[in-house]
């Protein structure tokens, strides 16, 4: 990944910051429940995902151009722009910002009370829209658990 080489997480400034999509790109490749072509397109588009919001390399010239569209459908200038058009969007692409999300709250210390808040407020909604479209997934009881968790 070497749009984000040498790269950490802010949060811990340690974790390299590919840790991300890496998990995201690989959780989706767990769904066998998916079809094999929305697997298939996640993992890529989860890859590559963060590029174009945080860095200003150009995309790898060998992405197909649905991998190329997906990317661009889960680019957004900030999360006031994405928690609006994501509805906007494809299923798939709410999908895909699923993982995202629930990695990032995975990483979430540090996080204030109130962007935890509207994270998993926002969140929630991905959720409830992810197990209207395409049913429960290994991603979906993932969310359940760090969404819903009781300490």
């Amino acid at each position: 990944m070497k749009a984000h080489e040498g790269d950490v997480r802010g949060w811990d400034m340690e974790t390299p910051y590919a840790i991300h999509p890496l998990w995201c790109s690989m959780t989706i490749y767990s769904e066998t429940t998916l079809p094999k072509q929305i697997r298939d397109e996640g993992a890529v588009v989860l890859l590559y995902h963060d590029i174009l919001e945080d860095t200003k390399l150009n995309l790898p010239d060998n992405l197909t151009p649905d991998e190329v569209d997906g990317i661009i459908q889960m680019t957004f200038t900030g999360m006031t722009q994405e928690m609006v058009e994501v509805w906007n969007r494809e299923p798939k692409i709410r999908l895909f910002k699923l993982y995202d999300k629930i990695s990032n709250l995975l990483d979430s210390s540090w996080m204030t009370p109130e962007i935890i808040e509207i994270y998993t407020s926002y969140t929630k909604k991905l959720l409830e829209d992810v197990e209207q479209n395409f049913g429960q997934l290994n991603i979906t009881r993932i969310a359940r658990a760090i969404l819903y968790k009781k300490f």
